[in-house]
This record gives structure tokens, C-alpha cells and sequence, in this order.
């Protein structure tokens, strides 16, 4: 083999180097940026990514990836995908219309959120309507001549395919999804027949809802699609992508009347690889071989993706073979060129987005390359691995050595719920239907800028001290003029749920810019484990003890869970993820005693997380949930009977988990409904749940701060399938993004919500 492989990318991180997207989009909603300048800082960004991109000389590059807010409500409104609601009344939709989807209004409620597969990217759900589909607008045709006129790029558009899309939608019975793809159908070809039209060469359709597990109909279904564009499109060459995992379906996808096919080889558990290698792959397609994890940060092992290549490439003739990531590289930073402040060990063995498409160039090269000539680029990658693995925190703590002894772990209460529950009571004597928030309450720029101030040692540590108590006892006064019965210290010390407590946990570094995308213009920097994870010290008592002294009321203990804390980080890849799991666990536990021993006997330990690590095919699911469980179980399991341990989650589907969820044996757990609408309480029609549990009454992710009765409401109907006696009420998440002023107006409408309820079943 003599000649570089062609080389592409799926899609690129939309959110600039320095988080200009993010400041462009929350200064345009703040009033400070126009509509113009808007668009002008949008193109500015679009620009310089596309352009990052062309250096690379890649042969594909990806158009129609950037966005506003999110890739499937990009989709939705190009058809016209409005619920009544917002007013729509055909034709292209307004921004203003767009981002009150996304976000919610004074006026009208957002559409749900959910996580994209199991990533930490949330996606707006399409709410499907009786309103017929209709090309409002053809986006993928308006991002390729942008590219071609702007950056002299003949780019491939991207767009989430036809199955992907309805089966991540919403509004209709499943057994009608036939009905609705050919509902859709005629605008979704007319879009390609544009793209055909203006000379596209290349479509992106994404499919990862084929990585799933898809019945025999759904499979007919996606081939009755796919013929149909076929038929109507015949000019244009669709590549079919599926990524997350491997495809059960290959041999019958690659009968598809499509130009390629694109594979994930890195998260497939080496089932894509397994069942290439039996086919007979046509000599008419493309395949894409993502090879390049796109949903982690450490630099490949170039030598074992040789090897892995030279395999794939032994399956398809020559000039078939794309090198790409395994995932569009939105889930990873954008470059690792500015973390020169980390260890010059572990800041070697990083790459992120244009560190992971250099990689791609150069395997190509590498495979293309005259034997007995390596490029000196290998030697370096297998140096900084090398370095990597030789750290002495990589193996052989204490934490390390007590996790592999998994058997001899605790990990269950002394008593059962049921008797628990009676001693708790007895101890916390909470009125019915007791109200809470899940932690964090407003992060001011005042907030912000002392941390800043504190960091950069502009304030001694007493000064930041001081001014932290102060937010805490503001914190403590505001809920207790609200009257809510439980009551958290505010969280105003913490930057951000895992940074937080990776600060101050052993095996942990932390990027400068490692921002990436996790929903709307919501920004996470995650933190990267690299070595054992091990206790320090306590990490939340101080602040936790200050609040209690300051009230008669319970006040809960924050922390994070072991399979959030895993599941929001990049993860070190030299050993298993429970291994990982089971290491943050302990040192949880630590941490719980401590607060337990401190006098803090509410303690909440969330896994918002929990779902987002699950397996795409149930037949992998049930493994990752016990061992998942059992970390959560681990890390609280040795507190007293009266302790409470709360626990939270939201923005997931958890009808299919319920087990799971009761599993984890926590006294309280709270779980998003708002955006929803309820419809998590219908999991509760079917199935028991006899725990203390908190179905979210508003959506703090918007600025909207909704009525009494709308509140009282959603309260009536859990009441309809939950004892009052077992349920909380809470907001949905975190108040950290919200302003003071609709904090305190929604918690006080949520305390009157509670009190009406109360008297409603004839209590004060």
C-alpha cells in the first residue's frame, strides 16, 4: 500500500476555542448583542472551524454541524416541527420562536431535554404534531454554499437521518413510526433533491438509533427509507453513519442502496470489527472506519490502530477505506494546545479535537507508507504512553487494592427501607409532603468573581472564607423566609458538581479550556482521571456544619456520586470503567462518614449520570446497572439508620430502570418530571416504587417561573399513583443557573403548591 487513505470527520466541536459561541449566544439573550452582530460572530466561529478543519486536509469535512443551540431542534424546525404552543403558523421559524423552544419563555413552556444516546450531550425533543412536515428552510443547503463561498470548502453536509430522528421524537405511538416516516418522507427528499440540485457530491446522514436495539420492522423500515431516497436521489452519494456502538444489522445495512457506511470501532466491543470480517463487503461502497475515539481525550496508541486499520482495510478494496473518529468530536475539547500547565507527562498524552484529526491524518499516512520507513511521529506517541503508564499514581494505592477486593465491600443498610423509614421519621418528624431543592442555588457574578479573585491569590483565603459564609447564611435565611422544611448551603464554593470534588480527590487534573458542549449554551469542563482515585481529606463539611448552625432545620450534606463523578470525566483507559467506579466510590464513603461523624445526617449523593453510561442493547445493559448500583451502594451504605441518603437524577429516561433505581436503596430520590409533563409518573401506574421519592415540579433549565397551579397540577397527579406520605416536593435540577429574583418567586410558589396539597388531604 503506497497511497494515503482518504481521510474525514464526522463533526467538529461548535463552541470556539475560547467559548465564543457560548458568550455570542447568552449576550444575544441578554439584549447586549444584536441581530446582526449575532449572525456576524456566529459566521465569524463557523468560519474559524471550518477552517481548523481544512489545514487538516481532510478529504471529508463535515457542514451543517454547527448550530445555534442543538442539532435535532435544527431539525425540527427545518420541518416545521412547532408545537401549537409557540404560535407557528408555517413557513421558515423565526429565532425568536427557535430559542423559546430551546429555553422556555415568560409565556410558554421549552420543549423537553434528554441525553443524546449515552452521552452527556442533551438534545431537544421534537414534539411530532398533526401539522403536515414541509421544508421550511433547506439548512444542510444554506451550510454548503456557506462553506464553498466563505472557506473554499466543498464540504459534506451532515444530517441526523430519517429513523434516528423519529425515534428520538416525541407525539405519536410507537407502532405509528411507519405512518410518520412517510409523512416526513417527501420534505426529507426534497431537502437531498436540493442538495443533489446544487451539485453536493456527498451527504452525511447520521443513524446512530441503528446502533439500538431495532426490531424486524423497524429494520424494514429503514430499508423501505433508504430505497426511497435511492429511487428519488439516485445523484447523490449518502453516507449511512452509525456510531456508540456496533451495528447488529451490518450484513443487512450493507445491502442499502447507499454509497457508504460508516462504523464505529472504537465503542463497538470489537462486534463491528467481527462482523466485517465475515462479509463480503460490495465493491461499490465506502466504509468509514472511526478508529479515533471521539468521546475521550487520551492520544491513541497509533501502533495497535495500525494493526487495527491493516485488518479493517484487508475487508474492502483499495480506495473504499475513510480514516475518521469514531463520533462527531463534539463531545471532546477543542485543542490541547493551551494546557501547558498541566504535567508535561500527562499534557503529552492528551489529544483533543484537532490533536484526534491529526491523528487521523497521520494514520493514513502511516498505513500508506513504504515498509521499514516509520514516521518519527509513532515513536513519539509510543513515548508518551509510555511516560503515562509509568506514573507511580497509575496502580499499586491503597484505594486501588481495596476496589479490586470488591467482594468483601459493604454495600447494603443495616435495615430495610421499610423499617428504616420509621426510625427516620421518628428522628426528623417532616410534614407531609416536606419541600426541598436539589442543591445549588444562583451562581452571581459576584460568586463567580471571587472564586476568580480567590484562585489567582488576589483574596487570602480568610477573605474568601468570610465571603462564602455570607452567601451561605443569606442561602440559609432566604429558604427559611420561604418556609421549605429541608435545606442546602447553596454550593456557592463550587465551580462545578465533578471539578469540585476532583479538586480535591486524588487522581485528577483539570484543563484550563477543556470546555465542551453539554446543552444549549451550557458549557462543562471536565475533569480527566489519570491515576488511582484516592481520599485526601473532607472535602464538604466545613461548609455543610456552617449552614446547620445557622437553623433548627435539617440541613442536607452535596455530594456527587461515584458514577456521575465517572461518567461527566474523562476517564483513564487502562482500566475497566467499574474498576474506576469502585475506586470513587470509596472514597465517597469516606467523605459520608465524615459528614455523618460532623452531625450532617441528611446527605445527598447524586447520580444525575446514572443512565447516561447505559449500554445502547439491553443485552449489555444490566451488567453496567449492577455494577453501577453497587458503586452507588458502596459509597453510602455504612451511615446510620436514621441518616437519610438522598439521591437525584434528571433529564433521562427511567421507566425501563425503575429496578435499578429502587436498587440503589436510597431513602429519597428526586427525578426530573417537569419538562416531561408528568409523563415519568405514568413509569409509576405500572410499577411500584415504595421509597421517598421527589418528581421535579419546575424546570429550572428556563427563565420562566411557572404559577401555583400549574405546580399544583403536576403535585396532583404523582398524588394519584404515589402515597403523599413517600413524596417530596422539589424543583427539577440545581438552581445554579438562575437569577435570585426567579428563584425566590418559583420556590415560593412551590412552598404554596405544597401547602395546598397539604390541605387538600387535610393537613397544615
Amino acid at each position: 500500500m503506497n497511497k494515503k487513505l482518504l481521510t474525514g470527520n464526522l463533526g467538529y466541536p461548535r463552541i470556539g476555542a475560547g467559548r465564543e459561541w457560548k458568550r455570542c449566544l447568552e449576550g444575544y439573550w441578554a439584549g447586549k448583542r444584536d441581530l446582526t452582530s449575532f449572525y456576524e460572530e456566529m459566521n465569524r466561529i463557523l468560519i474559524a472551524n471550518l477552517n481548523k478543519q481544512k489545514s487538516k486536509g481532510l478529504d471529508f469535512i463535515p457542514v451543517n454541524d454547527f448550530t445555534f443551540y442543538d442539532h435535532m431542534l435544527d431539525m425540527a424546525v427545518m420541518f416545521g416541527v412547532v408545537p401549537p404552543r409557540y404560535g407557528y403558523d408555517g413557513g421558515e421559524v423565526s429565532l425568536d420562536t427557535y430559542f423559546a423552544m430551546a429555553r422556555g419563555s415568560q409565556k410558554v413552556a421549552a420543549c423537553e431535554m434528554t441525553k443524546w444516546f449515552n452521552t452527556n450531550y442533551h438534545y431537544i425533543v421534537p414534539e411530532i404534531g398533526e401539522r403536515e412536515p414541509e421544508l421550511t428552510v433547506n439548512r444542510p443547503l444554506k451550510a454548503y454554499r456557506f462553506a464553498k463561498q466563505e472557506a473554499g470548502i466543498e464540504g459534506r453536509p451532515v444530517v441526523v437521518g430519517l429513523y434516528t430522528f423519529l425515534k428520538l421524537s416525541k407525539g405519536f405511538p410507537a407502532k405509528q413510526l411507519e405512518e410518520q416516516a412517510e409523512r416526513f418522507l417527501p420534505a426529507y427528499i426534497q431537502m437531498l433533491q436540493e442538495l443533489e440540485q446544487e451539485g453536493v457530491a456527498w451527504v452525511q446522514l447520521d443513524e446512530p438509533a441503528l446502533v439500538t436495539d431495532c426490531a424486524e420492522e423497524e429494520l424494514k423500515l429503514v430499508e423501505h427509507i433508504y430505497y426511497a431516497i435511492a429511487e428519488k436521489v439516485p445523484g447523490l452519494r449518502v453516507m449511512l453513519q452509525t456510531y456508540f456502538e456496533a451495528v447488529d444489522a451490518l450484513p443487512r445495512l450493507v445491502q442499502l442502496p447507499v454509497a457508504g457506511i460508516g462504523l464505529d470501532f472504537v465503542h463497538d466491543g470489537g462486534r463491528n470489527l467481527a462482523a466485517l470480517e465475515k462479509l463480503v463487503w460490495p465493491k461499490d461502497k465506502m466504509l468509514g472506519a472511526g478508529i479515533i475515539d471521539g468521546r475521550n481525550v487520551w492520544r491513541s496508541d497509533l501502533t495497535e490502530k495500525s494493526k487495527l486499520l491493516r485488518r479493517i482495510s484487508q475487508c474492502v478494496a483499495p480506495g473504499l477505506l475513510i480514516v475518521q473518529p469514531s463520533c462527531s468530536l463534539l463531545h471532546v475539547p477543542v485543542s490541547a494546545d493551551s494546557e501547558n500547565s498541566l504535567p508535561p507527562v500527562i499534557h503529552e498524552a492528551l489529544a483533543f479535537a484537532d490533536e484526534k484529526l491529526e491523528e487521523v491524518r497521520l494514520l493514513s499516512s502511516l498505513l500508506a507508507a513504504v515498509a521499514g520507513k516509520e514516521d518519527p511521529a509513532l515513536q513519539e506517541s509510543r513515548d508518551a504512553l509510555a511516560d503515562l503508564n509509568r506514573l507511580p499514581e497509575r496502580s499499586g494505592s491503597q484505594s486501588a487494592k481495596l476496589a479490586a477486593q470488591l467482594a468483601d465491600l459493604p454495600d447494603t443498610r443495616s435495615l430495610p427501607y421499610q423499617e428504616r423509614v420509621q426510625v427516620q421519621q421518628a428522628k426528623w418528624k417532616l410534614p407531609l409532603l416536606p419541600t426541598t431543592t436539589i442543591g445549588s442555588f444562583p451562581q452571581t457574578a459576584e460568586v463567580r468573581q471571587a472564586r476568580q479573585k480567590w484562585r489567582k491569590k488576589e483574596w487570602e483565603q480568610e477573605r474568601y472564607e468570610a465571603f462564602m459564609k455570607d452567601q451561605i447564611q443569606a442561602c440559609i435565611k432566604l429558604q427559611e423566609e420561604l418556609g421549605i422544611d429541608v435545606l442546602v448551603h447553596g454550593e456557592f464554593e463550587r465551580t462545578d458538581m465533578v471539578e469540585f470534588f476532583g479538586e480535591k480527590l486524588g487522581g485528577f487534573v483539570f484543563t484550563r479550556n477543556g470546555w465542551v458542549q453539554s446543552y444549549g449554551s451550557r458549557c462543562v469542563k471536565p475533569p480527566i482521571i489519570y491515576g488511582d482515585v484516592t481520599f485526601q481529606e473532607p472535602m464538604t463539611v466545613k461548609e455543610s456544619q456552617f449552614a446547620q448552625s445557622l437553623t433548627v432545620k435539617p440541613v442536607k450534606g452535596m455530594l456527587t456520586g461515584p458514577i456521575t463523578i465517572l461518567n461527566w470525566s474523562f476517564v483513564r483507559d487502562d482500566l475497566s470503567r467499574e474498576q474506576v467506579a469502585n475506586q470513587i466510590a470509596l472514597a465517597l464513603r469516606s467523605e459520608v462518614e465524615a459528614l455523618e461523624q460532623a452531625g450532617i445526617e441528611m446527605i445527598q449523593v447524586d447520580e444525575p449520570a446514572l443512565r447516561e453510561g447505559l449500554p445502547l442493547k439491553a443485552r449489555d445493559q444490566q451488567s453496567y446497572l449492577d455494577w453501577a448500583v453497587r458503586a452507588f451502594r458502596i459509597a453510602t451504605s455504612t451511615v446510620k439508620d436514621t441518616t437519610q441518603i438522598h439521591t437525584h437524577m434528571c433529564y433521562c429516561e427511567f421507566h425501563d430502570m425503575i429496578d435499578s433505581i429502587k436498587a440503589l436503596d436510597a431513602d429519597v430520590i428526586s427525578i426530573e418530571t417537569s419538562r416531561s409533563h408528568g409523563e415519568l409518573i405514568e413509569s409509576f401506574e405500572v410499577q411500584d416504587y415504595d421509597h421517598g421519592i421527589g418528581l421535579g415540579v419546575y424546570d429550572i433549565h428556563s427563565p420562566r417561573v411557572p404559577d401555583v397551579a400549574e405546580m399544583e397540577e403536576l403535585i396532583g397527579r404523582a398524588l394519584r399513583v404515589l402515597e403523599p406520605k413517600q413524596f417530596w416536593i422539589n424543583p427539577d435540577c440545581g438552581l445554579k443557573t438562575r437569577g435570585w429574583a426567579e428563584t425566590a418567586a418559583a420556590l415560593r410558589h412551590m412552598v404554596s403548591a405544597a401547602e395546598s396539597a397539604r390541605a387538600k388531604l387535610g393537613h397544615k
